[in-house]
């Protein structure tokens, strides 16, 4: 049985881990949750904004001077830049926060009031 992966890497380009960060998006009460693995990464290493209902990521790590090591197998490698973005259909843009502790990223969006930006449209 081949792996889904293979099947899947150009229809879902998004599901791909290769040079992305591995993240969650959940959802509690009226709350909603974004869990981003960044092993490796300080704090200062870290940017999120918001624009428009959209959160970006931003991890940038400066590269280690390695020209005496010779490597043999390499898994570790951490990219230069990463960058993800997603978007949140009603989030309350003012009360967004973010937390960085053990190499995970949480950042905590509440939901708006979806009354807030509903409009009656009077018929004429």
């Amino acid at each position: 049985m081949l792996p889904s992966r293979m099947f899947f890497d150009d229809m879902f380009n998004d599901m791909s881990y290769d040079n992305k960060t591995r993240c969650d998006i959940y959802e509690v009460d009226s709350q909603i949750f974004i869990e981003m693995d960044a092993p490796g990464y300080k704090k200062s290493d870290i940017k999120v904004e918001c624009n428009k209902g959209n959160i970006t990521i931003k991890l940038e790590k400066e590269t280690k001077d390695e020209q005496n090591r010779k490597y043999l197998h390499r898994e570790r490698k951490v990219f230069g830049k990463i960058e993800r973005t997603f978007h949140i259909e009603d989030m309350d843009e003012e009360s967004i926060t973010a937390e960085f502790k053990d190499g995970i990223l949480v950042i905590t969006i509440n939901k708006q009031d979806e009354n807030k930006n509903k409009k009656l449209i009077e018929i004429k």
